[in-house]
Formats: C-alpha cells, structure tokens, sequence
C-alpha cells in the first residue's frame, strides 16, 4: 500500500481529532494537510505505526495552534463560538468534513464549547483518551509527558467537562420535535409559542466577530430572548428562508438569503424545554456550510 492510501485510511481520524481540538473545520483540514505533507516528507521505515505517528502530528499541531490562537480569541469581537460542522445529507450529501468525523456526542457544538475551558494539553489528554480511546501509554507518548501525569491529567479533565455538562438530555426524536416547533413559531411570529419552548433561564449566544451584527454578549431569560430573536426576523431580506438539518450530528437550522448562508442555529434541550441557543453569523465560519440548491431557492 503506498503512502497516500496509508494516509486516506486514517483521514477520518485525523480530521476528528483536529476539529474537536480547534473548533474550526477550515483550521483543522489545514492541519491535516500539514500531517500529510509531513507523512510524505517521513522516512517510512521508521514509522512503526502509521497511526501513532500521524495521530502525534495532528495533536502536535492543534496544541501549537491553540496557543498561539489563545491571543486571537481574548481579542474576538463579542462571544466565540465554534465553527459549525454540517452533517446532514440533505444540505451536504458529498461533505468530506462530515464524513470525516466520528459522529457522537463529543461533536455537538455544546460539548465543544465544553471543551473551550481546557488548557491545550488538557483538551489533548481528555480527547485522546475518553473520545478516541487511546490508552494512556499511546497518549503519554503524543503528548510528550508521562503516564502517570496523563492520568492526572486526565482526571481533572473530566471533572472540568463533567461539572459544565447539562445533567438532562432529550431523545434524538424529541430534540427533532422541538427543533421543528421552534422554526415553526418563530416563523410564524408566535410569542406565545415561543415562551412555552424556552427555559426560563435559557441563555443565547450570537457569534459574529465583529463582521456583522450580533450581541457582544450573552442574553439571558425568555423574555429577552424571545424578543431579540423576533427582532432579528424582524430585519431579515425578503429572500431569507431557513431548513433544518443535521449540525454537528445535532438537530440545528441554517438560514439563507437567496442561496447563500447567513447564519446557523443550534439548540441545546433539556427537560423538554430549550436551554441554550447558540448563533453563528460570523461569515468566516460558513463557509464549509454549503449553498442551498437554485431549486430550492426557486421554489
């Protein structure tokens, strides 16, 4: 097998490690291909694993990444929020992204934004080990430190994310239900409607980094919610429709102005009600959402 076929048969992998560490589908195929033009570069007679070897590359990389990226995003324009990985068929049936990543829990935009609070090493330790299940020797040797202080590791990892973690979660079915009433009353201006999805302690982040409009913070409770978000309809183009599809293997809701994409909505639900909202409108993470078909735009 030469080395690019190698190379393809870990793809999947590589590219799920590196957007659970970066949050950013565009930086992670970058790294990606840095690990190719590395794997390519490499002496293959002294690469005992081809696994081990590029999974070391990739976590190297994503870790140099996140320090050096530590600096941007104390200087990001209002709340970062991560990039936004389409997974459903219908708007991205030939999505390379989407099939490269393991789809679990661990790629929803929330557990990501869990992620967020671990140092670089840390969120390193705690993916290889409970995301990918490596054992602590293959994890001691990608990230340069012993087995006994990866355990330690990631020990205090896991209590971090554990302690963030939402204590209720829906059914699959039941989030799709409510992703749906959702579209529906907010489409149709339905205040009412809307209170009765929300908690009455839900939080909404709007992410646009400064490129466009979008709250520099965190709103909080229903009613201010309810209200920005019928004041963003409220501005919307008369082109502006939405779908609801898979993001991040989560029920979530792409808008779009005549075929572009402006914007991305991901809930979090608990309870039977919506906790969290999450937008992204920063147009610098759209762009591995894809473009709605003319026939749908058409129609």
């Amino acid at each position: 097998m030469n080395k690019t076929s190698v190379f393809d048969r870990h793809r999947p992998l590589l590219f799920s490690i590196a957007y659970r560490m970066l949050g950013s589908v565009m930086e992670a195929e970058d790294v990606v291909q840095e690990a190719f033009l590395r794997w390519e570069r490499a002496d293959g007679s002294e690469v005992r694993s081809p696994r081990a070897y590029l999974s070391t590359v990739v976590t190297r990389l994503c870790m140099d990444q996140l320090h050096s990226a530590r600096m941007r995003r104390e200087e990001y324009v209002g709340p970062w929020l991560p990039e936004p990985l389409p997974t459903g068929t219908e708007l991205a049936p030939e999505s390379d992204a989407a099939e490269s990543a393991i789809l679990d829990e661990s790629l929803s935009m929330a557990f990501l934004v869990l992620l967020e609070s671990l140092s670089p090493v840390e969120r390193a330790v705690f993916l290889l080990r409970e995301v990918f299940d490596y054992d602590y020797l293959e994890v001691a040797r990608i990230v340069g430190k012993s087995e006994a202080n990866c355990r330690q590791i990631s020990h205090r990892a896991r209590e971090a994310v554990a302690a963030r973690r939402p204590r209720f979660e829906a059914s699959r079915e039941r989030e799709e239900d409510l992703t749906r009433r959702f579209v529906e009353v907010c489409a149709g201006g339905d205040m009412e409607g809307l209170l009765g999805l929300l908690s009455e302690d839900i939080t909404l982040w709007s992410d646009g980094g400064g490129r466009v409009r979008a709250a520099l913070n965190p709103i909080r409770g229903a009613d201010r919610v309810s209200r920005f978000l019928f004041g963003i309809l409220g501005k919307t183009s008369p082109g502006f429709v939405v779908r609801q599809t898979k993001i991040n293997g989560q029920p979530g809701i792409v808008g779009y102005v005549d075929e572009d994409p402006m914007g991305v909505v991901t809930l979090d639900i608990a309870e039977d009600r919506i906790q969290a909202i999450r937008i992204v409108v920063n147009p610098e993470k759209l762009r591995a959402v894809p473009s709605l078909p003319r026939r749908e735009v058409s129609e």
